[in-house]
């Protein structure tokens, strides 16, 4: 087994469950996105360029989906946040299914992919 595959299957539920929906998400949404395995998450790349990732920080109870230049996205839905008082990224909390707004993510997963498109 790869070390992605070993990444969600040994997480825990309802974090696991959670990690493979917006997997699904983020391949339905994204042309030809890539997943790689790189500081121990997943994240994802479109033309060579990474745009997001999902993590289970420490000693949190969500998964915690990050967009790597999240202060450029216009974040008209409100979802995205500064946690951690981090500088570029802006990320989602999601601790259930229920609460992924699945319509606004895929807005935010386009709006990502639009600046790379745009050059």
């Amino acid at each position: 087994m790869n070390p992605l595959e070993t990444y969600f299957i040994t997480q825990r539920e309802p974090l696991q469950s959670v990690l493979l929906y917006l997997r699904q998400v983020v391949f339905e949404t994204i042309p030809n996105v890539e997943e790689k395995y790189k500081y121990k998450i997943p994240m994802y790349y479109y033309k060579g360029k990474s745009i997001c990732y999902l993590n289970i920080l420490k000693g949190t109870n969500y998964v915690d989906f990050a967009f790597i230049f999240g202060y450029k996205l216009s974040n008209k839905q409100g979802l995205l946040k500064d946690g951690r008082n981090r500088q570029y990224t802006r990320s989602i909390a999601y601790p259930t299914l229920e609460s992924i707004a699945v319509f606004e993510l895929k807005e935010i997963l386009l709006e990502a992919i639009s600046f790379i498109d745009e050059k």
